[in-house]
């Protein structure tokens, strides 16, 4: 069963007067099967937690660890982390320009498996879960993610996911600047990857919506920059119902 363990985590960035703590001791284990939300207020650290797994050159661990199946993470590169079963859904995708859709996700599949995929069946398997995401098949000839829409870049997110089947997910605000149906699409192809009991997800969100779609088994919220409680799915009710104010001292505005 693939774990990640982080342990103790911080992590700093460059600002103007130097360095700055945004992860201050993360601790946190996520198993193949299970389903984790990470919840709390803007600014909080939940995307830098994201991205640090991801290895984001951005983001300096000052301590701490992330194992993944007992390897060391933090010490491989990026694409390294991809082969050894990580998977991170960003929440502002990146545009690729003159690489195409279907040459970057078999360009990712041979990466990932450790050989080319055969063509004719590979065809059929991107095919099969561009329907499922209710895609049209022109959008594998288009650039990755140039002058697609929100929903466009998520689903696309969500396909990469389906098809390259990692060990562990972390999915940073997959919700964000969804409409309902695109969300509703989206979590259900969430939902296919989870239900085979083949990945674990850290599934990173501020609002509930998402969690009606995708249940998880834990959730914990996020603040200051630490995990400062955890609990099962009705501590998002919590959250729901009386906000963040708790945690972080400050009243959210609508």
């Amino acid at each position: 069963m693939a774990t990640l363990e982080i342990r103790d985590l911080h992590v700093s960035v460059e600002a103007e007067n130097g360095p700055r703590e945004i992860l201050r001791g993360v601790d946190l284990t996520v198993k193949q099967g299970e389903t984790h939300a990470i919840m709390g207020p803007n600014g909080s650290g939940k995307s830098t937690l994201a991205y640090s797994i991801a290895g984001h050159p951005k983001y300096t661990v000052t301590g701490g660890s992330v194992t993944l199946d007992g390897e060391d993470v933090l010490s491989m590169t990026v694409d390294e982390r991809a082969r050894a079963g990580l998977f991170l859904a960003m929440q502002y995708p990146v545009e690729v320009a003159g690489v195409s859709v279907s040459n970057f996700l078999r360009t990712a599949a041979t990466a990932v498996r450790g050989e080319a995929p055969k063509l004719r069946l590979w065809v059929k398997e991107v095919k099969e879960a561009m329907d499922r995401l209710q895609m049209d098949p022109s959008f594998a000839e288009r650039n990755v993610n140039e002058g697609f829409s929100g929903g466009e870049k998520k689903r696309h997110e969500i396909l990469q996911l389906e098809l390259l089947k990692p060990k562990i997910a972390v999915l940073d605000e997959t919700d964000s600047g969804l409409d309902v149906d695109a969300l509703r699409i989206v979590s259900e192809g969430v939902n296919r990857v989870r239900d085979t009991g083949e990945i674990g997800t850290l599934l990173i969100t501020h609002y509930t919506r998402i969690l009606r779609y995708i249940k998880p088994d834990y959730v914990h919220v996020f603040a200051g920059g630490r995990i400062v409680e955890s609990g099962g799915p009705e501590l998002a009710d919590k959250l729901e119902s009386e906000g963040y104010e708790a945690y972080t001292g400050v009243k959210e505005s609508a």
